[in-house]
């Protein structure tokens, strides 16, 4: 479908900070544009908004000032919703109620042409039940983009049961004449990235439940190691941990109470005692003017007499860590085996859902370390190490001492299922691979979503392809037996491609 053409007028319904972001995209991109919002002078103040913040880019060079008068020149306020009858598309970005959301509708509807596309710009109402009582439900479609939307590239089409698939297309086009990365979703809890997005918060959250190590050390590992923008405990201070844990409590009701996304009670506590991340000052960090991030935990430097790692089988992913071990100047000896790595007395191990412990015990080996999952083994400055139970202090000290010989900083981590980076990846992909089965998006779809809405190193059906057909599926399937919880059975699709010894794009 074609996009709607500059000629086109865009209105938006609601002057918050998202109206005004989505105003200011539709502007630049050459729309009229009229912004109304039923708070008076609040329209205005939008508009003044946006132009303060154009002004700082023009002044720091960014952007021109003739570029600044013809976006603001553009965005008209308006003070009365009569005055948007003659809109092409209409944006709603109100409050988050279903009630009011469908009084404005059925408004629109008596206000605008029969062929005004109407959107919502919810992340969390069903599209199909604010169609419900429209005359003309297949003119209503999700344009759901992610805060700041002027700097995020993510919009979400999302399609209710009634909408119509060329209204759905135009605005996919259009999202795109914008400069934005448009992905289509059926109208789920959730839709795709607030739905997928569940384990990243949940897994750190659990693990510092099951005191693995502390918040500080967790974010360090998921950013130093996975490479994601930020650990979960500094992404939700910045979300507020009351928007944060009612998104999880909200999919957890709407999927009926699957374990998956179950809350979290550290969240439910923070939020209980007021401590909503950066807005007021303190969530899992403090944000005083004189308080100070707590740093991660981190191995001292670790001595080794050992200058030989034998390398038994293929290590696969891990191949990059031990091409960094040999230019660090480490003696690599290559064998057949299990994919593991000896180094003295100590084997370590990619983390594959089950705990060092009971690998130890089923494969006869004492001193097993098991490390954890990284993005790229040839730039992570940091990994996660954990002992089993009957390692040696020595066998410990002498991992930490291979691993800091190629400058990569090391945490350890109490024993437990997955390590950090392996069982939040895995779940993330389980989450996808699940999406994708019941057709809420594509598989490519899912992925864009992920990196364009959240700033992912990669999608989580791409990267359970990296890691080889089966291997997030075996991880799973450990983890599950781990806990015995529903809560990481591995999705239906996994399962298959597992057997099939296929993956997502092949």
């Amino acid at each position: 479908m074609p996009a709607l053409d500059t000629h086109t007028i865009i209105a938006v319904i609601g002057a918050g900070a998202m109206g005004s972001g989505i105003a200011q995209v539709a502007a630049q991109a050459g729309h009229r544009v009229y912004l109304h919002d039923q708070r008076e002078g609040a329209a205005q103040n939008g508009r003044d908004s946006i132009a303060r913040q154009l002004q700082r880019r023009v002044d720091k060079g960014k952007m021109q000032q003739q570029d600044l008068d013809a976006t603001i020149g553009r965005i008209q306020p308006v003070a009365r919703l009569d005055d948007v009858a003659d809109a092409g598309l209409v944006i709603e970005a109100i409050i988050e109620d279903l009630d009011i959301k469908r009084q404005l509708l059925a408004n629109l509807e008596e206000l605008c042409a029969g062929d005004t596309i109407l959107a919502t710009n919810t992340s969390s109402i069903s599209v199909t039940a604010l169609g419900a009582e429209m005359n003309k439900p297949e003119r209503l479609v999700g344009m759901h983009f992610f805060n700041p939307a002027p700097l995020m590239a993510l919009v979400e089409v999302v399609m209710g049961l009634a909408t119509s698939k060329t209204v759905a297309g135009t605005v996919h086009a259009t999202a795109t004449a914008w400069g934005k990365k448009p992905v289509y979703a059926t109208s789920t809890p959730g839709f795709i990235v607030n739905r997928v997005a569940r384990p990243f918060y949940a897994e750190s959250l659990r693990l510092l439940q099951e005191q693995a190590t502390d918040a500080a050390t967790l974010d360090a590992i998921i950013r130093e190691a996975g490479q994601f923008r930020m650990g979960a405990f500094e992404l939700t201070d910045l979300i507020g941990h009351d928007v944060n844990y009612a998104v999880t409590n909200s999919v957890f009701n709407s999927y009926y109470q699957d374990p998956r996304f179950l809350p979290s009670l550290i969240q439910k506590e923070l939020v209980e005692a007021g401590r909503l991340g950066r807005k007021n000052g303190q969530g899992f960090y403090a944000y005083g003017e004189d308080a100070e991030k707590p740093e991660p935990q981190t191995e001292p430097e670790h001595q080794s007499d050992e200058t030989v790692l034998v390398v038994e089988g293929d290590p696969g992913v891990a191949a990059p860590l031990v091409q960094r071990l040999r230019a660090a100047g480490v003696t690599i000896i290559e064998r057949d085996g299990p994919g593991q790595l000896r180094f003295g007395d100590v084997v370590l191990a990619l983390t594959d859902g089950r705990m060092a412990t009971e690998r130890a015990a089923t494969e006869g080996v004492s001193n097993m370390v098991l490390f954890d999952l990284a993005f790229d083994y040839s730039k992570a400055s940091r990994l996660a190490l954990a002992p089993a139970d009957q390692a040696s202090d020595t066998a410990v000290s002498c991992a930490c001492a291979l691993l800091q010989r190629a400058g990569v900083a090391v945490s350890l981590v109490a024993d437990r299922p997955g390590l950090v980076i392996m069982r939040t990846v895995a779940t993330l992909a389980n989450e996808a691979a699940d999406a994708a089965l019941h057709g809420v998006a594509t598989v490519a779809d899912i992925d864009l979503a992920m990196k364009a809405g959240l700033n992912y190193p990669d999608g989580p059906l791409s990267w359970s392809d990296r890691l080889g057909a089966g291997h997030v599926f075996n991880v799973l399937t450990n983890i599950q037996n781990s806990y015995a919880e529903d809560r990481y059975r591995p999705a239906l699709l996994l399962r298959k491609n597992a057997y099939a010894q296929k993956g997502f794009y092949s």
